[in-house]
């Protein structure tokens, strides 16, 4: 039978584990919030950013095309506009491959979180 001493010695022994362990998931958990909001605030700065340009890139375009076609009016109106769409939609095809391209390679979400699990993982599966 175990004395009082070994007794307290091991309870103290599993409460400073557990606190240990505790502390350990509280670090991880905080680590991945701030990979959450990080990619977030990330996220709506691309977001936003591309909208606007994605506006005034447009509007410029459009006028551009008015302008082009208007220059060309009396000749080439019918060559002018098809030309001019040609190049729009083999612009946006090109683009379009691009960005699926770069979604696809996008580094993967809560990366540094995993990274750190791992670590612990293979410390604690090391032993002492």
């Amino acid at each position: 039978m175990a004395e009082p001493r070994e007794a307290e010695g091991l309870l103290a022994s599993l409460k400073t584990l557990t606190l240990t362990l505790v502390g350990v998931v509280q670090t991880r958990l905080e680590l991945l919030s701030t990979d959450v909001a990080e990619e977030r605030a990330r996220l709506t700065a691309i977001l936003i950013s591309a909208m606007v340009a994605l506006f005034c890139i447009g509007v410029g375009v459009v006028l551009l095309a008015i302008f082009v076609v208007v220059m060309f009016w009396d000749t080439y109106r019918l060559l002018t506009l098809g030309l001019l769409t040609a190049i729009f939609l083999a612009s946006g095809i090109g683009l379009w491959i691009v960005a699926m391209q770069k979604m696809r390679n996008k580094p993967r979400l809560f990366d540094a979180s995993i990274n750190e699990l791992v670590k612990d993982r293979e410390q604690l599966s090391s032993g002492p």
